[in-house]
C-alpha cells in the first residue's frame, strides 16, 4: 500500500486490529512520533501520541518505542511508562516498570574507547569552528550537526570522523544530520526488534514505523520473520518527508506524511 485512504487503512491494518493480543506495535520517535527540530532536547510528541500509546499499550501485545536517543530520555520524551523502550538504536531498553535501562552485554566495557576517540576529535580546531555538537551516551558517542552555519562543511567533517572511527573499530552509524559511533556490536534497530518480536512470540501482525536510514534495520528484520513460525504479516510504515532517504518508501509497505500520517495509523490500530 501506499498513501492509504481511510477503508485501504483499516483493511492494512486487520491483521493487527482483529486480535491485538497477539500483535505489536513499535514505533521510531524523532521524525515518527515527533517532529524533527533544530535541538534534540526541544523535541515533543504531539498531545494525542501519550494518551493513545498508553491505550494502545493495554490492549497490544507489545507496544515499544524503538530510538535512536538514549532509553530513558525516550521514555521521557513520550511521557508513557507503561510500554517498552529500545535507546540507542538497540543498545539498551527498558520494560515497563523498570527504573533504569538495561545495556546490552555486548556494549559492556566500551565506554573509555569510544569516548577516548571522538574527545581527541573534539579538540580538533575544525570541530569547534564548524559547531558540531557532541553528545555522550556512554559505549556511544554522538555528533550533531543540525542548524549549524555551515551544515554541509560539518557533514564533511563527521565523514572524516566515521573514516577514522573504521580505522579504530569503531562503527559510524548515520541518521538525519546526526552520526553514532558506536562499538562493533552487531547491534542496531533490526537487532532490538528480532528480539522484541522472539520474546513475545507467536505474533499474528507486528508493524514498524520509521522514517530514518537506521530504521531500514527493523524494516528488514521484520521482512526476514515474516511468515514464519514466530510472526505471521509484517507491516512496514515509510514515513516521507524532505529529507527521508528514498530508500524508506521504496521498502515501506504504506508510506504516510510526517508525524500526522503516524498519528493517523495509530489511531486506527484502537479499531
Amino acid at each position: 500500500m501506499s498513501a492509504p485512504t481511510a477503508n485501504t487503512l483499516a483493511e492494512g491494518l486487520r491483521p493487527l486490529i482483529d486480535d491485538p493480543p497477539n500483535a505489536a506495535i513499535f514505533c521510531d520517535i524523532d521524525g515518527t512520533l515527533a517532529p524533527i527540530v533544530d535541538r534534540p532536547e526541544r523535541s515533543r510528541v504531539g498531545k494525542e501520541v501519550p494518551a493513545l500509546l498508553s491505550r494502545l499499550g493495554r490492549r497490544y501485545g507489545c507496544v515499544a518505542c524503538v530510538s535512536g536517543r538514549a532509553a530513558a530520555e525516550a521514555r521521557r520524551l513520550v511521557g508513557v511508562g507503561s510500554i517498552t523502550y529500545v535507546g540507542s538504536h538497540g543498545a539498551e531498553v527498558m520494560h515497563a516498570g523498570d527504573a533504569r535501562p538495561q545495556l546490552v552485554d555486548a556494549f559492556s566495557g566500551w565506554e573509555g574507547r569510544t569516548r577516548a576517540f571522538v574527545r581527541d576529535r573534539e579538540n580538533e580546531r575544525a570541530f569547534k569552528q564548524l559547531r558540531i555538537r557532541l553528545e555522550d551516551k556512554g559505549p556511544i558517542q554522538v555528533l550533531h550537526w543540525r542548524g549549524a552555519d555551515d551544515e554541509e562543511g560539518a557533514e564533511a567533517q563527521a565523514s572524516e570522523i566515521a573514516e577514522l572511527a573504521r580505522a579504530e573499530s569503531l562503527i559510524p552509524l548515520w541518521g538525519r544530520k546526526v552520526l553514532d559511533i558506536r562499538p562493533v556490536a552487531g547491534i542496531d534497530k533490526g537487532t532490538a526488534v528480532h528480539r522484541l518480536l522472539v520474546e513475545h512470540a507467536p505474533l499474528d501482525a507486528a508493524i514498524f514505523a520509521g522514517d530514518d536510514r537506521t530504521d531500514l534495520d527493523a524494516f528488514r528484520a521484520m521482512k526476514r520473520l515474516a511468515g514464519g513460525s514466530r510472526l505471521g504479516a509484517a507491516i512496514l510504515v515509510g514515513v516521507a518527508s524532505a529529507e527521508s532517504p528514498p530508500e524508506i518508501e521504496a521498502e515501506a509497505d504504506v508510506v504516510v506524511s510526517g508525524t500526522d500520517g503516524v498519528l493517523k495509523i495509530l489511531k486506527a490500530l484502537e479499531g
